[in-house]
């Protein structure tokens, strides 16, 4: 079954708050409004693109970990992309019956990494976001 996706909406009204409102932090966020056009829609399209009818990101560690990449680097948001991008990973894999069993300092710690990365390292970057889910990664929907 191919994992579901996370709509702009979704970021603003689950994801967005929640960073706001639990990992503020010493900066504040801005308000949803003032995010930069149609960078998010990428965010969460890219994903689930595909070529030939196949997906370039397979199962729900690669959508995730490029979704993840790219709320990062992209900058959809004046600020707090770190935070939105946890709490977005955390929605995206628990819409799709997973969790992350990881604690919050090594989480940011996580995200710190992702955002201190060279662009050029893209592609070594999402494979290291793919195995920190995979050793991270629990499931619990109902079989």
């Amino acid at each position: 079954m191919r994992p579901k996706s996370l709509s702009v909406a979704e970021i603003e009204f689950i994801a967005f708050r929640l960073a706001e409102k639990f990992m503020t932090w010493n900066e504040p966020i801005p308000d949803f409004g003032s995010r930069f056009p149609n960078i998010l829609e990428s965010c969460l399209n890219q994903p689930f693109i595909q070529f030939a009818k196949k997906d370039l990101y397979r199962g729900i560690i690669g959508k995730a970990s490029i979704m993840f990449y790219l709320m990062i680097k992209n900058h959809p948001f004046q600020n707090g992309n770190k935070r939105i991008a946890i709490m977005s990973l955390l929605y995206f894999l628990n819409k799709n019956g997973k969790w992350l069993n990881m604690d919050n300092k090594t989480l940011y710690d996580f995200a710190k990494n992702i955002a201190g990365s060279k662009p050029q390292s893209r592609e070594k970057i999402t494979f290291y976001i793919q195995d920190m889910i995979k050793n991270y990664l629990i499931d619990y929907s109902k079989k």
